[in-house]
């Protein structure tokens, strides 16, 4: 079958909190797609970005980036009040998306919903927790962790935790327990808002096509807990880099900088 379709990424939904996520306004996208008689939505990465706002470096292969979720439907919920996200609110723009102040600003509204939800947890999220527990249980810990040393990269911290060594971990997972909840929480959110928008757009006969990077992040919870697939030292400091040859598109070739899997193990 032959079928067309547009690309939107998700953050370029338009929004009134300064990034596009799975609001109202990428449902009416997917209504404008079938009215437009186009079968495909193709998306970017939804990963959490890391430095420099790239979704091609992302902090986990498998986690939803946090920024995605529609904070009106968190109001709906009653986990947030309409003043809390306006208190919050991130620069609205037509041609940026100002990621230094969702850094500062978005993770304290979405904390404050996880302080609400935290009291009455719904049964679907035992569910969720162990059907994903291979990879959010580090995840959420790596995320905490960081915080811990000032958002730096993991080569930074210190050698117990950056080498997972047990007493450290059993350390910080109690010191850290109620943050590691918080990002749990996140990842259910995003799951579950991603799905339902994912549903509505099948239903309408439109297929989410996408992208994802190749190779992960050097600074992420994937070197972190699975250091022996990476080429990567002791001190899980990259040995050798991804990139590509010169092409038309950059003459002297593109230096990406994620490490390089160790194909032999």
């Amino acid at each position: 079958m032959r079928r067309s379709g547009i690309l939107l990424p998700i953050s370029g939904i338009p929004s009134k909190y300064g990034i596009g996520s799975f609001s109202k306004e990428a449902y009416e996208f997917v209504d404008f797609l079938v009215e437009a008689g186009q079968k495909l939505w193709q998306i970017l990465p939804l990963g959490p970005t890391g430095y420099g706002d790239s979704p091609y470096q992302s902090f986990s292969t498998f986690a939803g980036n946090p920024y995605f979720i529609d904070l009106e439907a968190l109001v709906k919920e009653g986990l947030l009040a309409e003043e809390d996200c306006e208190k919050y609110a991130v620069r609205n723009s037509e041609d940026f998306i100002h990621y230094g102040e969702l850094y500062e600003k978005r993770f304290k509204v979405l904390r404050l919903a996880y302080d609400n939800w935290k009291k009455n947890k719904p049964k679907s999220y035992d569910a969720f927790e162990r059907e994903n527990e291979y990879w959010l249980d580090d995840y959420s810990m790596f995320m905490a962790v960081k915080g811990c040393f000032g958002d730096r990269s993991l080569i930074f911290w210190d050698e117990d935790i950056r080498q997972r060594k047990s007493e450290a971990m059993k350390e910080y997972r109690e010191k850290l327990s109620d943050t590691i909840g918080f990002f749990k929480f996140l990842q259910f959110k995003f799951d579950e808002q991603w799905k339902k928008l994912r549903a509505y757009a099948n239903s309408k006969g439109i297929r989410i096509i996408g992208d994802i990077p190749i190779y992960v992040s050097g600074d992420s919870s994937d070197v972190w807990a699975e250091k022996e697939l990476f080429e990567v030292d002791e001190d899980l400091a990259v040995i050798n880099v991804a990139g590509c040859p010169p092409d038309a598109f950059a003459v002297k070739g593109q230096l990406w900088g994620n490490p390089i899997y160790a194909w032999d193990y």
